[in-house]
């Protein structure tokens, strides 16, 4: 739990719940056992860009892909704290600092005032063929392209202009997931999940989960639809009427993490097996 400790200062705890066996939808990727999912940001996941930290107790590593290109916030504040907490930052021509958390997942640091809606600019993805992904993600899934540079192969996209884009760098090379990869989830009416699986079968895309009720303990159980894109990036679509009750914060999040990561023994595991548990 290194990354969270290590967020937890740029971002809000905005709840933490801990399960005993693994989704039925990979949400923890290809492990079966003990789980914790923290969800992090700067604001409610209502109107926030929110990431979610995964942690597979006794999974010490994971391997690094080419996948995951960064994500970019705007705030000075993160900037100030990134400094002095000591973390290694890169100034670019830009002006803007790049720095890496714990497991080498990369953040670009936009030294300006947080603006008034949420400072998560954009998450970077790598794609093999720009144009390809653009007729996916914007033919398919109905995102509206903000800009697009040939020269530079990327392009922007998003649901609307006060929310957190997606941006898509062509990579020249296939796009490796590795075993740190995860996925980017949106909600939207529940009613339209049964027609975004079937259009997706139509157009022979790829369905990673079809329509399956997932539950979380003591709170509501949400429906999801898990694709993936034309370069493996895998995309979650989740109901949004209960999405919106599973998703209030939690006042005591910060609380039930600091708990988790003080019990958690899987050092322990790891020392009896001889090992040296690593620390990303």
């Amino acid at each position: 739990m290194v990354l969270g400790r290590a967020l937890h200062f740029v971002f809000k705890v905005l709840r933490h719940e801990e399960f005993e066996e693994g989704c039925k939808a990979s949400c923890n990727g290809p492990y079966d056992g003990r789980w914790s999912k923290t969800m992090v940001g700067f604001g409610s996941e209502d109107s926030h860009f929110v990431t979610e930290l995964t942690y597979n107790y006794g999974v010490g590593d994971y391997r690094l892909g080419n996948d995951f290109l960064g994500i970019t916030l705007q705030s000075s504040e993160a900037v100030s704290k990134a400094k002095k907490r000591g973390w290694a930052l890169t100034k670019t021509q830009d002006g803007v600092f790049i720095t890496e958390a714990p497991g080498g997942y990369k953040f670009v640091l936009v030294d300006k005032e947080q603006p008034q809606t949420d400072p998560v600019q954009k998450v970077t993805l790598a794609v093999s063929d720009l144009q390809r992904s653009i007729h996916y993600w914007s033919n398919l899934l109905g995102m509206k392209v903000y800009e697009k540079n040939d020269a530079k192969k990327l392009a922007l996209l998003g649901y609307a202009d006060d929310q957190c884009k997606l941006e898509l760098q062509d990579i020249g090379c296939p796009v490796d997931h590795g075993t740190a990869y995860g996925r980017i989830a949106f909600s939207c009416p529940t009613e339209q999940l049964p027609g975004i699986e079937t259009q997706m079968k139509k157009e022979n895309q790829k369905i990673l989960t079809p329509l399956v009720s997932l539950d979380t303990p003591g709170k509501a159980a949400v429906e999801v639809v898990i694709l993936a894109d034309p370069d493996g990036h895998e995309i979650c679509l989740v109901g949004d009427e209960a999405f919106r009750e599973l998703s209030r914060v939690d006042p005591d999040g910060s609380k039930l993490l600091e708990d988790a990561m003080a019990a958690d023994k899987s050092g322990e595991w790891f020392a009896k097996h001889r090992k040296e548990k690593p620390s990303a």
